[in-house]
């Protein structure tokens, strides 16, 4: 027995992970150096970031992971990911000479674009890393509200150079997450990034921050033999000497001759301490290199330990060499470096294959095989039940307002109406980040409680508080701590659990938004995997004018707009709110739905003019326009100069206003478009034009259907309360003359009346416009 693993079984382990380590190289060789192409561009791959993980990543498949766990996986591993999903007969043999191909194995792994199930998405260093923690979270969620876990653990794996991360720190101090017993977090400690040897010895400083969080922290530093080295007379000296030993100089000592590990080993020391340690090495200098995260048995025995503790999270240090077992292991820059043709031919030939079996699995009959197939009995995840739809209701009723409100308010009494609604209000989650009062959750979360594991009652013992917070389990809001990139993780792992645990939850968050920044990043990887949340940034733009400059988000339309899989809305009106946000209710729950971002205002705005088009068209046909992206507000009478003004959000009154002036003193007739949502409007627009690429007849787009026949050709004045360039694309889909108007530069603090005229967002500066478009 080696520990508690026995000699034969450890034989097969380390016959895989050599195996693993083949074919994880060869897949990259083979896509840069053989696999034919049509074009010039490199493809790329990681080598010696996969070698690194290879013996941690076959412990795991091989022994310690069950169908229950849900793992992430680095980004720069992904090779050995498909290596082992082949070898246990989860990924199609072929698939193995197509890393990179359209159509093929992805760069990273991904939840929806690689052939075979992956867990969790990865390629944005950090978040990869982060989003298990998050999901442990959300399945204690679930667990509490709906009795349905995954009965496993979340597992990252993550290189050492992801710490650097502002985001993972995030994750890591946030709360709700110090006492999740089923995560465990792997740290391949390589003490290399992309572009360097990682300076310092940071272990014990990292180590440090893990454990100020609550977390376990195991240390799997050196291996079995070189631990037996220690105890030998100078074995101390030894220790002490790697142990402080620099990470630029314990590089070195990989590819380097045994006089010259002894060289620098034995450099600091003189007299009989130099002849003790020279003792303990002189043998068998490449001892110097055997470090725990490459002993098998070590790896197993941590493994086990790590899923003994359920009382918090769990991190494992585990000391590895990055490119091991290859012939550009810990050589400087060997990030991106390929083994070159006669390299891989003594790979080959060092694993016992050939040319003709260098893409084989293992036999039937060998202890490898029957390890392997045991494995994938293990991890097979039975097909789980399906998550119903959730069915939204057409209306809200007694909900519509007809006096002056904003559509942050407007939002907070939707919300609250929706949690009365059976089969809707209990599906319901908000998150966010320290602002639920001020983003308008109060009256939802006074219904509904705050999210706990245990009972506590927050704000009640002021009398003078309207907010009457109770946390508790079937608490239905998340508060976080002050990080967006947190509520987008926790957004995002919401909106996945119809496929995590075939439950399905209708999350929203709210944020500032112009900290929609912050957490731009975590949305998009958010999103990328596959998930359908509602986001919601308010208060935005220089409407909210007292805050000042860095309170008022200018850009944010644009991502909106520009974001592959987030639909963008920015109602001015308290029913187009309500027709919205159930169409979003709708929408994250659609295969290809994704999610929806609301951007919304403090401003109060009165209702009337919504109700006037309703009234003079009808409901029904208001709302469908509303939910194709926008409608018409005021139709331009059948003669006079005429001219189109689209806007949406807190300045559509502006819009209005300016019409009526441009009527009473100029004699200029003005229709006034209603923008409900620009990104459905554009991607409709869009569609009808790039549509008849596939065979499609040509088709007048939403668009063109508001303007109507009669205004074809009439210029066209966009206003926004943010960057012009949202909504500047209007006149070329027309082919009309434009003008955008919108905030091009940060604002300040100031009257509404102040900061309008600065941005000329004003009635007057509106019409100014519509003129000059005319002339």
């Amino acid at each position: 027995m080696v520990g508690s693993v026995g000699v034969e079984l450890l034989a097969t382990l380390e016959s895989i992970e050599r195996r693993v380590l083949w074919l994880a190289t060869r897949i990259v060789d083979y896509a840069n150096r053989e696999r034919p192409r049509s074009d010039a561009l490199k493809v790329g791959g990681h080598q010696a970031s996969s070698a690194s993980l290879v013996s941690i990543m076959t412990a795991l498949w091989a022994m310690d992971l069950n169908a229950t766990d849900r793992v992430s996986v680095k980004p720069h591993a992904s090779p050995v990911l498909h290596a082992l999903e082949y070898l246990i007969g989860r990924l199609e043999q072929p698939y193995l000479l197509r890393l990179r191909e359209f159509g093929g194995l992805q760069s990273y792994p991904s939840q929806t674009k690689d052939p075979f199930s992956v867990d969790f998405s990865t390629g944005s260093v950090g978040l990869g890393s982060s989003a298990p923690l998050f999901a442990a979270l959300v399945d204690r969620y679930v667990e509490r509200h709906f009795g349905t876990s995954t009965g496993g653990r979340f597992i990252s794996l993550l290189g050492d150079a992801e710490l650097d991360e502002g985001s993972v720190w995030e994750a890591i101090a946030e709360p709700q997450t110090h006492d999740l017993g089923n995560v465990l977090w792997i740290v391949d400690f390589n003490r290399q990034s992309l572009d360097r040897v990682v300076p310092g010895v940071r272990a014990a400083e990292l180590q440090g921050r893990f454990r100020a969080s609550g977390w376990n922290v195991v240390e799997l530093k050196y291996g079995r033999r070189l631990r037996a080295a220690f105890a030998e007379p100078g074995g101390d000296l030894l220790k002490a000497r790697l142990d402080e030993m620099p990470n630029e100089e314990f590089q070195s000592l990989f590819g380097a001759s045994d006089e010259q590990v002894r060289e620098v080993v034995l450099r600091p020391f003189a007299g009989r301490e130099r002849r003790a340690v020279d003792e303990v090495v002189a043998c068998d200098p490449g001892l110097v290199r055997e470090l725990g995260g490459h002993d098998m048995a070590d790896v197993l025995e941590a493994l086990a330990a790590a899923r003994r503790e359920i009382r918090r999270p769990t991190v494992l240090f585990a000391y590895t060499i990055k490119g091991y077992g290859l012939e550009i292991a810990g050589r400087p820059h060997n990030h991106s470096v390929l083994l070159d043709a006669d390299q891989i031919d003594r790979l080959r030939e060092a694993v016992g294959l050939t040319r003709e079996t260098e893409w084989d699995a293992f036999a039937p009959g060998t202890p490898e095989s029957a390890l392997l197939a045991d494995a994938a009995r293990r991890l097979d995840r039975m097909r789980g039940r399906s998550a119903a739809v959730i069915t939204v209701p057409a209306d809200l009723p007694g909900s519509a307002a007809t006096t002056t409100v904003s559509t942050q308010t407007a939002f907070g009494r939707a919300l609250l109406a929706l949690s009365r609604v059976p089969g809707v209000g209990e599906r319901l989650v908000t998150a966010s980040p320290d602002v639920a009062i001020s983003t308008n959750l109060g009256g939802f979360v006074n219904k509904v409680g705050v999210w706990s594991a245990e009972h506590v009652q927050l704000f009640d013992d002021l009398a003078d508080s309207p907010l009457k917070w109770r946390a508790e389990p079937s608490g239905q809001h998340v508060e976080l701590g002050i990080a967006e990139m947190n509520l987008a993780l926790l957004l995002g792992q919401l909106g996945l659990t119809w496929r995590s645990h075939g439950e399905r939850l209708l999350p929203i968050g709210t944020l500032y938004d112009p900290f929609l920044m912050r957490a731009l990043e975590g949305f998009v990887y958010s999103i990328y995997a596959g998930a359908g949340f509602i986001v919601v940034g308010t208060p935005s733009g220089v409407t909210l004018s007292r805050e000042g400059g860095a309170h008022q988000s200018i850009n944010t339309p644009g991502i909106g707009i520009e974001t592959p899989g987030l639909t963008y809305v920015e109602p001015c009106y308290a029913r187009e709110l309500e027709w919205l946000l159930l169409y979003a209710l709708a929408w994250i729950q659609k295969p290809d739905g994704g999610a929806v971002y609301f951007r919304l205002s403090t401003r109060p705005v009165p209702q009337d003019p919504l109700a006037s088009a309703i009234a003079e068209r009808g409901e029904g046909a208001v709302r469908a326009d509303v939910l194709r992206g926008g409608t018409r507000l005021r139709a331009a009478p059948g003669s006079g100069d005429r001219v189109v003004l689209a806007a949406c959000g807190a300045v559509v009154p502006e819009a209005m206003a300016a019409a009526d002036l441009l009527a009473e003193q100029e004699g200029v007739e003005a229709a006034v478009l209603l923008l409900s949502s620009p990104s459905l409007l554009y991607r409709d627009w869009q569609r009808s034009r790039v549509d008849v690429l596939d065979g499609f007849p040509p088709r007048t787009s939403h668009l063109e259907e508001l303007v109507g026949v009669d205004a074809r050709g009439l210029p066209v004045v966009t206003v926004i309360d943010g960057a012009s360039h949202a909504l500047a694309w209007i006149g070329t889909a027309l082919g009309v003359r434009g003008v955008p108007l919108g905030v091009e530069r940060f604002g300040q603090s100031g009257g509404l009346d102040d900061l309008y005229s600065e941005h000329k967002l004003t009635p007057d500066d509106i019409a100014t416009a519509a003129l000059a478009a005319l002339e």
